[in-house]
C-alpha cells in the first residue's frame, strides 16, 4: 500500500569527493563550502540533498515485505512507502507483528521475503548513513537504574552517536519537564517518567529524519501525551517522518496521521 500521493523527484547519486568535515559526521550530512548538503549512503556515495536539513526528505519503503517468527509467517505482501511531513500510525491485533514490522523498517532484522529501501538503497547497503539518520525508540525504555536521569540519557545518546554532552542533553530534559529530576536515580521515576526520559531522545536527536517508535505514549500522562504531539508535530513541520504503534487512540491532529492495517496483510 502506498501511504501518500506525494512524489519525490529522483534524486541523482553522486561520487564522493573530499573528506567530510568533522562537524556533520554524526548526524550523516556533509557540506562543502558553497556547495549544498549531501547525505551520505554507504561506501564511497553520497546523493544530493535539500540544503537544509529540516525540510531533506526521507523516502523509506518496502516492497513485498514478509516477516516470519520462528515457524509463524506473520505477514506477507506487505508494500509501504514513508514521505517527508508524515506521520504513519501502524495497528493490528496483539500479535500481528507490529513490532516485528518496526524492527525490519530500523534494518535490525532480516525479512522473510522481499526488502526494504531508504532513498531506493537496500537498507543493507545504506548501512550507518541510514542508522544516523534513523532515531529507533523501542517498547522498552532502556534505562539503568543505577545511573541518574541526566546520566542515563547522557548514556543513550552517547550510544547512538550523539556526543551527550551537557548542553545537548540539559535542553532535552527541559523539554519532557525532568531537568529538576536530572539528578535523581532512575530507579525513583515513575513509569510515565520513566518513558518521558526514553523519548528525550527525539530532541537530542531531532535532525533525524526518521523516527520509528514501538508504543511512545505507553504510560504518559495527558501532559506527556501534549508533549509527544507537539513533537511529532515539529518534526513533520520539518520535513520529518515517523512510524509508531499505539495501542490507544491518538489525538495528533497535525498531522493527520495515515493509518497501516498490518491484519490486512496476515499470512493465510
Amino acid at each position: 500500500v502506498v501511504l501518500s500521493s506525494m512524489v519525490i523527484p529522483p534524486l541523482g547519486w553522486v561520487r564522493r569527493q573530499g573528506a567530510m568535515p568533522q562537524a556533520y559526521q554524526s548526524s550523516g550530512l556533509t557540506r562543502d563550502k558553497g556547495s549544498p548538503r549531501r547525505l551520505r549512503y554507504g561506501s564511497g556515495f553520497e546523493r544530493d540533498a535539500i540544503s537544509d536539513v529540516s525540510s531533506s526528505r526521507p523516502a523509506l519503503a518496502a516492497s513485498q515485505l514478509a516477516c516470519r517468527r520462528g515457524d509463524r509467517l506473520l505477514f506477507r505482501g506487505l508494500d509501504f512507502s514513508l514521505q517527508g511531513g508524515q506521520i504513519v500510525w501502524l495497528r493490528g491485533p496483539n500479535g500481528s507483528g507490529k513490532t516485528s514490522l518496526l524492527r525490519l523498517l530500523a534494518g535490525l532484522s532480516t525479512p522473510a521475503e522481499g526488502s526494504v529501501t531508504w532513498d531506493g538503497v537496500p537498507l543493507r547497503q545504506a548501512g550507518a548513513a541510514y542508522h544516523r539518520s534513523l532515531c529507533y525508540l523501542a517498547h522498552a525504555n532502556a534505562l539503568k537504574d543505577d545511573l541518574t536521569v541526566l546520566e542515563a540519557l547522557q548514556f543513550l545518546a552517547r550510544l547512538h552517536g550523539q556526543a551527550g554532552d551537557a548542553a545537548s542533553v540539559e535542553p532535552a530534559l527541559r523539554k519532557v519537564g525532568l531537568f529538576s529530576r536530572r539528578n535523581a536515580a532512575v530507579r525513583t521515576l515513575s513509569q510515565g517518567q520513566r518513558r518521558r526520559v526514553a523519548l528525550a531522545r527525539l530532541q537530542v536527536d531531532a535532525a533525524a529524519p526518521v523516527w520509528i517508535l514501538d508504543e511512545p505514549y505507553d504510560a504518559l500522562d495527558a501532559e506527556g501525551t501534549a508533549m509527544l504531539d507537539e513533537a511529532l508535530s515539529q518534526h513533520a513541520r520539518r520535513g520529518g517522518a515517523a512510524v509508531l504503534t499505539s495501542h490507544i487512540d491518538l489525538s495528533l491532529r497535525d498531522p493527520q496521521p495515515v493509518t497501516l492495517q498490518l491484519d490486512a496483510y496476515a499470512a493465510r
